[in-house]
């Protein structure tokens, strides 16, 4: 029995030199991007005392 090497062509080398390693390991905390749902409206702690007047009494 005759043993033969194989050679890689092209193909397999480019494919090789792209795809031989796996990819570098990516932490949890870079894979989360955390974001308010909705941006804070200025408004919303104004107090204005007649606003009760104009809801309720109009």
């Amino acid at each position: 029995m005759s043993h033969t090497k194989k050679v890689p062509d092209s193909a397999e080398t480019a494919r090789r030199a792209r795809f031989g390693k796996l990819p570098e390991r990516v932490r949890l905390e870079d894979t989360v991007e955390e974001l308010p749902a909705t941006r804070p409206d200025p408004a919303l702690d104004n107090y204005n005392p007649d606003e009760w007047l104009v809801r309720y009494c109009l």
